[in-house]
């Protein structure tokens, strides 16, 4: 009796083992495809839409180089309307932030900013740098700053 039992008791393990391993087999791809470990099907794979377009961003500093009072939301409001929406009327969008950065006298300056935010066509980048130039010149002038930031980058656009 003892082999039959020793017999009997192997066949329910490899049955165990092989239901464990038909399950595990059959759910796995399931259980990989919830987690997102298996790349989409090629049928759900959305190409990039759009036309090339470069992005613009600008950052203006509030604090006075020369100790002045800040830039005010009202005068750099009044600086869009009269600088940037001539040049870029098709639209912008103006965020206000806090940043840091390490002046020409080598200190850290906090303080509010200003992210402006340009879209326009890639073709047209020759016409629109010196738009953009002059922009960054006009609020250094006018509101004592030792630099306004620009950063450029390629990006697809569909409106």
């Amino acid at each position: 009796m003892p082999i039959l039992t020793t017999t009997r008791a192997r066949t329910r393990a490899r049955l165990a083992v092989t239901t464990a391993t038909v399950l595990l087999a059959a759910g796995a791809p399931a259980a990989y495809a919830t987690l997102g470990d298996e790349p989409a099907p090629a049928a759900t794979v959305t190409t990039v839409r759009g036309a090339a377009h470069l992005e613009t961003r600008l950052l203006f500093g509030t604090e006075r180089s020369d100790g002045g009072p800040d830039v005010t939301d009202a005068q750099f409001t009044a600086f869009v309307d009269r600088e940037v929406t001539p040049a870029f009327p098709e639209g912008l969008t103006v965020r206000v932030r806090r940043g840091q950065w390490r002046d020409t006298s080598g200190r850290i300056q906090r303080e509010r900013s200003y992210e402006l935010v340009l879209l326009y066509p890639a073709a047209e980048a020759e016409a629109r740098h010196p738009r953009i130039e002059r922009i960054r010149d006009a609020y250094r002038a006018a509101f004592g700053q030792e630099s306004v930031a620009r950063l450029d980058e390629r990006t697809s656009v569909d409106f």
